[in-house]
């Protein structure tokens, strides 16, 4: 059982932060966990299947209060394997589905998100990243970018990565992946980490969507009374037939690269070195920014939304007028690989990053920052 019901802990902290002045009003104090959970809800998704795992557990315990509120469905699976696959059924029945879990979790996953893809079917999944490889820890830990942006399981495909930096990001993040799911059929992956999951801040909910208002998916097997009967596989035996069919699909992940790269540039327009981080650092690296233009230091960031689709064509156009692009990551160097393939030989890419669980702070960047200023 959880160890609270969220629905009346929404309303306790309403009340007490509408007592403390009108600037409060309307803002709620969530964990990141807990954001990304409302979030969902308010999305439309009606089915969650997942599995515990530390630093994540918030976000499945709130789903086990509010899903049976809502009217959809949560189970508690006995194993990750087994949410995967709960969310290939349900995604197939046309329900908007989630499922969560945490680095080691999402690694026993992965078999089940090649078959969503391979079945072209909608998916939501949030990844609250901690320390590894194997067990690691229960700190944050950005060492899941390849497994999320290279794909972990089997095969060619691909899924949308989207990495917030604030609980505010996640919001709209989580929201921005069920669209994007079932706009271009495919697994979608919010990358979020053990800090993002833990830490606190206040946050505006949207509006929840009415699910009515939600695009039709005829595809979706719902029953065939009126209308030839659907299939969903994830297998073609004839090469042929599956030759054509991934050549399809990766027709639809090219259109996904040309219409929604996203990311977000800061001080960027003068800079003269250049920082790329995405998720929690990414966070961390606005405060450097201040610091080093409070020093004379003309320090720009860019913070990529999209993993994958990655911000080649951005950070290509920025590297002709910059000396340095240096990338700030927790991990031994991963996302770095994707800046060099952008910059090329235009600009130095150093990188910086920590790893284990540790957390860089904007003066350990500022003086990684002051090794390139000439």
């Amino acid at each position: 059982m959880p160890r609270h019901v969220p629905t009346q802990r929404l309303k306790s902290i309403e009340r007490r932060n509408r007592s403390k002045g009108s600037e409060t009003i309307g803002k709620i104090l969530m964990t990141g966990n807990e954001a990304m959970a409302e979030a969902a809800i308010c999305a439309g998704c009606r089915a969650y299947f997942g599995y515990p795992i530390t630093p994540q557990n918030e976000l499945l315990e709130y789903m086990a209060a509010r899903m049976p509120a809502m009217g959809g469905v949560f189970v508690q699976a006995e194993s990750e394997v087994a949410a995967i696959n709960m969310c290939y059924g349900a995604s197939a029945a046309g329900v908007r589905t989630m499922t969560s879990s945490s680095s080691p979790g999402i690694s026993l996953k992965m078999e089940g998100i090649s078959y969503l893809a391979a079945a072209d079917l909608p998916c939501v999944i949030i990844n609250v990243a901690r320390g590894g490889p194997g067990l690691g820890n229960i700190a944050p830990s950005q060492g899941d970018y390849f497994q999320a942006t290279k794909g972990g399981g089997h095969g060619d495909y691909r899924m949308i990565v989207l990495g917030p930096a604030t609980i505010a990001e996640a919001i709209e993040l989580v929201i921005l992946a069920f669209d994007l799911a079932d706009e271009y059929r495919v697994p979608v992956m919010v990358l979020s980490d053990g800090m993002l999951g833990q830490m606190m801040e206040p946050v505006v909910l949207p509006e929840p969507v009415d699910p009515t208002s939600l695009p039709a998916k005829p595809w979706a097997l719902t029953g065939a009374r009126g209308r030839g009967p659907n299939a969903v596989s994830s297998y073609a035996m004839d090469p042929v037939d599956l030759n054509r069919i991934n050549t399809q699909r990766q027709t639809r992940y090219h259109q996904i690269e040309e219409k929604e790269v996203r990311y977000r540039e800061t001080e960027t327009s003068d800079a003269t070195i250049i920082i790329v981080a995405y998720g929690t650092v990414a966070r961390i690296a606005r405060t450097t920014v201040k610091m080093a233009r409070s020093q004379g230091i003309k320090l720009g960031l860019v913070q990529p939304i999209t993993l994958w689709p990655f911000p080649y064509a951005a950070l290509r156009i920025l590297s002709s007028r910059v000396s340095t692009i240096l990338t700030v990551e927790m991990s031994a160097g991963q996302m770095v690989e994707d800046v060099r393939l952008a910059v090329g030989d235009r600009a130095e890419t150093p990188f910086y990053g920590e790893l284990g669980g540790l957390v860089p702070t904007p003066k350990d960047i500022l003086r990684e920052v002051k090794r390139y200023v000439s």
